[in-house]
């Protein structure tokens, strides 16, 4: 891959990678609350979610790179700079990638927490048993989120761009590629009978 396209992809895609942690975070949180109420604490503590606790430094981490990159691409479009001003995949299409992975990191996380955590019940009764298919509406709620985020930072970016003269598109220069000057010619100089010039007139007939 060339380091260009590696560099775009680091810069620009960071924020969007990087919201999607939080975001599995808020759909596990969600689950708990709306399937046990004020006993979420207690239970998340009970089933071996206590380590969640000391992941929170690293979602705020995750969270202020998402608003640095959205500063930064800001700065770009203050300074007339346009991106796309959207995305090739439709906010349905985006709704629904973002829902998709957000259940898929939803279960592979309980699924490993059925492996190693004290107290997880395994299998898929730790999944989507005791009030886990919670995960799926709440999945849906927080990918359209999501995606609303995903579109609408990238609209506003391109009109702040298009205000501040951003609007039209470069234009390429144009070569202009001029006619070779032809080579000198060397005409050959005539006799002076022969063009008309002589010095003096013919001979009067009698």
């Amino acid at each position: 891959m060339p380091v260009g396209r590696v560099r775009r992809f680091g810069l620009r895609g960071l924020g969007q990678v990087a919201l999607l942690p939080p975001a599995a975070m808020l759909v596990h949180q969600l689950r708990f609350m709306l399937a046990f109420g004020s006993g979420a604490g207690f239970e998340l503590q009970r089933t071996g979610h206590s380590y969640l606790h000391s992941l929170v430094p690293w979602v705020v981490l995750l969270l202020a790179l998402v608003a640095g990159g959205f500063l930064r691409g800001l700065g770009r479009a203050l300074a007339g700079q346009r991106s796309l001003p959207r995305y090739t995949l439709s906010l349905a299409g985006l709704w629904l990638v973002c829902s998709v992975a957000l259940v898929a990191i939803y279960v592979c996380q309980e699924f490993l927490e059925g492996l190693f955590a004290t107290g997880h019940p395994a299998g898929l009764a730790g999944i989507f048993g005791f009030g886990g298919w919670w995960s799926i509406p709440v999945a849906v709620c927080v990918g359209l989120v999501l995606a609303a985020w995903f579109h609408g930072a990238r609209w506003v970016l391109d009109a702040v761009a298009r205000r501040r003269g951003g609007g039209a598109l470069p234009r390429l220069p144009v070569r202009i590629v001029s006619a070779r000057r032809p080579s000198d010619v060397l005409v050959p100089a005539l006799a002076p009978l022969a063009d008309g010039w002589s010095g003096r007139g013919p001979p009067v007939s009698r």
